[in-house]
């Protein structure tokens, strides 16, 4: 029988607060008929209002839910609150009912005809005509940036305070056609830079930095292999998952998921979530992608330990990484944090190997918060060093502090350091 999941993990899937307090009130036996489980599947039937009787039923491998209910939240606090009973074990192991059956079965085809899908577009992708034409292409595009950014540049930036967006928009959609889409997603995050505060200096180093990017694009047959695979990356070629787990670096440790942070862009959200090494040390990066109505990877949950063997991509600085292998089960765990100087050490050391990092992990020990003159606040060590903190509310990591150290991770930008979760001895992990 596959592990089951706890409290914390099932109330993670909700799609929001309503849908995971709704839970609550549907998580009882007396609501439900015909639940059972085995190792891929849990089932059962709920009686909703008047007659109303809904057939509920999660794929847990994805996972995935299917519910007869109208509600059009995925999951529903149905597939929620059977899932509920299901991690307190009062939902006991039995045969599939031949509707739940069918719709798990349905799924493993769609999945197998999905990876063979994914088999083809790989192989072509390999093929090299294929290979041949879309390096033409990319470098074609690339070159027309080049151009576009000295424009930029020779012209001034004043005009950017008041263009419109299509002036990115438009570089963007040609970089798209040219089948370099990271690229094209850079240029086209640049629109709101003029929307900021300083945003004249901030500019002129995005512009700077994507035109190293290219240069690095046009010279990559000069590169080290490893900061060849990192340009790569950034202008926009993917390494297939099947590539990354036959032949990416491995890396076996006790993993602390540090934190997690959802952002949706185009009608795609990404999970970002955040590992440390217990005894390497080392970040890792593990990203998940859902489209509208399907739901995030919620295998990795912040504040629990996993033993496990990670898979990196290639890159200069690898960092992103897929779970290849789990020894066990999650258990709660506090990670071993570093000091501010520690923490600025590795982030210079990879901004050494990949320039265009946009964000670095900080995983902080025996931190206090405090505020500078000027209101703002940090978070300090014992040595008194110090980081900014980005966030619009401080409230709650202040009441959780108390005025104490805690460990504390979250993400380093250039902004500052956006806060994802803190550990206080009598409080356990508390997710920011």
């Amino acid at each position: 029988m596959s592990e089951r999941w706890d409290r914390g993990q099932v109330l993670g899937l909700a799609p929001d607060e309503a849908a995971a307090k709704a839970a609550g009130g549907v998580a009882r036996p007396a609501k439900w008929a015909g639940t059972g489980c085995d190792d891929e599947a849990v089932w059962g039937e709920c009686q909703g209002s008047g007659k109303s009787v809904y057939r509920t039923c999660v794929d847990l491998a994805t996972p995935a839910f299917r519910c007869t209910c109208p509600s059009r939240k995925t999951p529903c606090k149905h597939a929620l609150g059977l899932l509920l009973l299901w991690s307190e074990e009062t939902v006991e192991t039995g045969p599939r009912p031949g509707w739940a059956a069918e719709w798990v079965e349905d799924r493993r085809d769609r999945a197998d005809r999905a990876r063979e899908r994914r088999s083809a577009s790989a192989a072509k992708a390999r093929d090299p005509k294929t290979v041949e034409r879309r390096e033409r292409r990319v470098d074609d595009g690339l070159a027309e940036l080049d151009q576009w950014l000295r424009d930029q540049v020779a012209h001034g930036l004043a005009q950017a305070e008041k263009a419109p967006y299509r002036l990115w928009d438009d570089a963007a959609r040609r970089l798209v056609d040219a089948q370099a889409p990271a690229v094209a997603g850079q240029v086209r995050g640049l629109a709101a830079v003029p929307r900021q505060p300083g945003w004249p200096d901030r500019l002129l180093e995005e512009y700077a930095m994507l035109r190293l990017l290219v240069r690095a694009y046009q010279r990559r047959g000069e590169l080290p292999q490893g900061l060849r695979d990192t340009v790569r990356a950034r202008v926009g070629f993917t390494v297939p998952q099947d590539d990354v787990l036959g032949e990416g670096e491995r890396v076996r440790d006790r993993w602390s998921v540090t934190g997690s942070r959802d952002t949706a862009l185009e009608q795609l959200t990404t999970r970002r979530v955040w590992l440390r090494g217990r005894r390497t040390g080392r970040p890792a990066l593990v990203l998940s992608f859902a489209a509208p109505g399907a739901v995030l990877d919620a295998s990795l949950v912040v504040g629990t330990e996993i033993d496990a063997e990670l898979a990196f991509y290639p890159g200069s600085q690898p960092l992103r990484a897929l779970v290849a292998e789990r020894y066990g089960p999650a258990e709660t765990g506090t990670p071993e944090g570093t000091t501010v100087q520690g923490f600025l050490d590795e982030h210079a050391t990879a901004l050494a190997r990949d320039p265009w990092l946009e964000r670095w992990p900080a995983t902080l020990a025996g931190v206090r918060l405090a505020r500078t003159e000027g209101g703002e606040l940090h978070v300090v060590d014992d040595a008194g060093d110090s980081l900014p903190l980005r966030m619009t509310d401080p409230w709650h990591l202040l009441a959780i502090s108390g005025g104490g150290p805690v460990t504390f991770a979250g993400e380093w930008t250039p902004h500052g350091v956006r806060p994802l979760a803190a550990w206080q001895e009598d409080e356990g992990v508390v997710i920011l």
